[in-house]
């Protein structure tokens, strides 16, 4: 008998085991959870993008004339007041002769001379015959006044005496242009491959227009330049802008005087700006990944003095945060917390060990963070990146608290 009580008591307890065994595997487990506090503070929305600084007024300083550039002393970085000399330019050298150039040249000179020649004898000739016409004249003037000739034949000598005369001038006249052309024939030999005014044309002065640094060198050796090539750039290195290539659905939130903050500049504080122009038209720009992008050009002027911005110069990358909305007492959560339910936003929140799901009215959003308008309190604990494990009145369990 007592060994049937011990067999019957030793099942009992058998069975009482498995069955506790079963309600323990099948008991609904708490779900581990992360969750965050909502708090109240400060709250901003901003969009960020990458820009560049650029000079403000920045003048490139070209060639007025084409010319032969003497070296540039200058560098990128030196200091100029305004009304320094830049850069000298002297005339142009003269074209070098190949062989058949220089032999037509000499030819040229050749015919010249020649030229020159037969105009010094038309001259001697015209001369001579204008000497005798005057002679007639003057020897025909007597006997007119004896009344041997008659005045119509005067007047015959008169004129060919000023003929004469005029025929002379003439060929004096071509004289001199043979000469002329002798001297030009000549000067291709004189000039060929030389600079024609060397040490005696004064050279054209490029002044600076503006005082600041020079911030680029276009062209620095000697050589010869062309009308309006530039040569170097020059501007107010200190006073820069930033421009910044927004998405176009970006750009339209912001407007001028927008409150910009700079980060990632190269110092170790935040500068800060306002929202200049945001230009009226937008372009089109392939991404890295090569997506069309419509894009819109925004120019910042920076509120950070110089000195909080050393050597911060022209064309620096730089990234740009436009606050696009702030508040100072904002109940707010992770942005992580917030899903879908219809066309509505919820969340959980922790109220006794259990989940329990809140329809709530969502504000702003920054990315991380999101603005809570109704349906929560300050202090109200939330389930942040909720699993399918958490549903209404699940019990939970916090195993980690999120970082605010």
């Amino acid at each position: 008998m007592n060994v049937q009580i011990r067999r019957g008591i030793i099942i009992a307890s058998m069975a009482v085991i498995v069955l506790a065994s079963l309600l323990y595997g099948f008991w609904p487990k708490a779900a581990s959870v992360e969750t965050a506090v909502a708090e109240r503070g400060p709250f901003t929305v901003t969009i960020e993008e990458e820009g560049k600084t650029r000079v403000k007024e920045r003048f490139i300083v070209s060639s007025p004339v084409a010319g032969f550039m003497r070296r540039v002393e200058l560098q990128a970085g030196d200091t100029v007041t305004k009304g320094d000399p830049v850069f000298l330019l002297d005339p142009l050298p003269s074209q070098v002769l190949d062989p058949r150039s220089r032999a037509e040249a000499a030819s040229a000179v050749s015919a010249a001379k020649a030229s020159v020649r037969a105009a010094e004898e038309g001259e001697e000739s015209a001369k001579a015959g204008a000497e005798l016409a005057l002679k007639q004249l003057t020897r025909y003037k007597h006997l007119m006044l004896q009344n041997a000739v008659s005045r119509e034949l005067y007047d015959q000598k008169e004129a060919q005496a000023k003929s004469a005369q005029a025929s002379y001038l003439a060929a004096q006249a071509a004289t001199h242009v043979a000469r002329a052309d002798l001297e030009r024939a000549q000067s291709v030999l004189r000039y060929s491959g030389v600079r024609s005014s060397a040490g005696k044309c004064e050279p054209v002065v490029v002044r600076s227009p503006k005082s600041g640094q020079v911030l680029k060198l276009y062209r620095e050796s000697e050589g010869a330049v062309n009308m309006g090539e530039p040569i170097i750039e020059i501007g107010d290195a200190t006073d820069i802008e930033v421009r910044v290539e927004l998405l176009s659905a970006d750009a339209v939130k912001i407007g001028k005087g927008t409150k910009v903050t700079f980060e990632h500049w190269g110092g170790d504080h935040i500068l800060t700006g306002r929202v200049r122009t945001v230009e009226p038209s937008g372009f089109t720009k392939i991404s890295s990944l090569g997506v069309e992008e419509q894009r819109v050009l925004v120019t910042i002027d920076i509120a950070s003095k110089p000195n909080d911005r050393p050597n911060l110069g022209d064309g620096y990358r730089i990234e740009a945060r436009f606050v696009v909305w702030e508040g100072q007492n904002v109940l707010h959560v992770p942005a992580s917390a917030l899903f879908r339910e219809g066309e509505k936003w919820a969340l959980f929140k922790v109220d006794g060990g259990r989940a329990r799901r809140r329809i709530v009215e969502v504000g702003h959003q920054n990315g991380l963070r999101a603005q809570i308008l109704k349906g929560l309190a300050e202090g109200d604990r939330v389930i942040t990146r909720p699993d399918d494990k958490v549903h209404d009145g699940g019990r939970v369990h916090v195993r980690k608290i999120a970082d605010q």
